[in-house]
């Protein structure tokens, strides 16, 4: 069984972006918690005598039960779950913005519709980017003092060169990343390919916001001279993450589906064999919204004639895949009453 799956590499760690299966029947209700972006209703907001908002409630029918649990224990935290939310699809929107599919979204807890359920590179990034989008809010939110089990991240202390040292408020990155881990993964089930391919889709999400995380300083000393300086560590902007998924997102590979032992897991394809040239690398997807794979050059012809009808050939079936990628991407975002783009 082969699938497709995008490459990210972060600080020489490999970490894959899976296309999950379509077509297998089974209810899938991965991604049913991206529902609560709509939790802004009068129906799920808890309010005081003088109908003064409080909270968002956490007992929504779109959480689990383990999921519910970790807001509880977490005062404040839907809120910045909301907000990554929120970040995550607008910033889908604006990396597929001139793409054929462009990230269409519901008011209903099938947030992205059909394409979820189909086993191409946008469900991959749809997976990594709601999976950054909690980790990166969350990071922020602790950082703000909006949530109360969780602080700036103190760790950092003491010097950390000769001219500066540690300090100020570092956003807590690995509580949203543990954080993200429990609540986002908690959401799947089973142990089959589509589970594996989830895993590894929300994982990347969150590896991307950590990599990504920057040091920022402020300068102390006699008119600016910044003889010391205090340094502390600041997320990314949520834009630059989106770019960085983005970018890996258009460069797909091939894996297979390997059985090793009584561990099933993702290994890479067969290597090519000794003296072959190495393929460019393509979206060898199938069958996937807005996809375009490039026809392959043809034999030089002999003759004028063979060359003009290699070319009306070429650009007939590029003609082809053109129309059957966007057949697939309009059956794919399930087009019709309630999408919006």
């Amino acid at each position: 069984m082969r699938i497709l799956v995008l490459l990210v590499w972060v600080k020489a760690a490999c970490v894959l972006l899976v296309s999950s299966l379509s077509g297998t029947g089974a209810v899938n209700n991965s991604g049913r918690w991206w529902g609560i972006v709509n939790v802004a209703s009068s129906a799920n907001l808890l309010t005081n005598s003088k109908s003064v908002q409080l909270v968002l409630d956490p007992s929504l029918a779109l959480l689990s039960r383990r999921q519910r649990r970790l807001i509880r224990q977490n005062p404040g935290i839907l809120h910045a779950i909301a907000a990554g939310l929120h970040a995550a699809i607008k910033e889908c929107k604006w990396q597929f913005r001139n793409r054929r599919w462009n990230c269409p979204t519901t008011h209903s807890p099938a947030v992205f519709g059909k394409i979820v359920n189909r086993g191409c590179r946008e469900t991959a990034f749809v997976f990594a980017i709601t999976s950054a989008g909690v980790t990166h809010a969350v990071a922020r939110s602790c950082s703000e003092g909006a949530i109360e089990s969780c602080t700036c991240d103190y760790r950092r202390r003491g010097p950390g060169g000769p001219d500066w040292h540690w300090g100020g408020c570092s956003d807590n990155v690995d509580f949203g990343r543990v954080f993200g881990r429990e609540f986002v993964d908690s959401s799947e089930r089973g142990r089959d390919l589509r589970y594996l391919t989830n895993l590894h889709n929300n994982e990347a999400g969150r590896m991307t916001v950590s990599s990504e995380m920057r040091q920022e300083c402020k300068c102390h000393g006699m008119s600016g001279s910044c003889t010391v300086r205090t340094c502390w560590m600041r997320l990314p902007s949520f834009r630059a993450v989106g770019d960085f998924l983005k970018d890996r997102f258009d460069g797909a590979s091939r894996v297979v589906y390997a059985n090793k032992g009584s561990k099933p897991g993702l290994a890479p394809g067969r290597p090519a064999p000794p003296g072959a040239r190495e393929p460019r690398p393509q979206a060898a997807l199938g069958p996937g919204p807005g996809l375009l794979r490039q026809v392959p050059p043809t034999s030089a012809p002999t003759t004028a004639r063979r060359a003009r009808r290699a070319r009306r050939g070429g650009a007939a079936t590029a003609r082809r895949r053109l129309w059957t990628a966007a057949s697939c991407c309009a059956a794919a975002a399930g087009t019709g009453p309630g999408l919006r783009g």
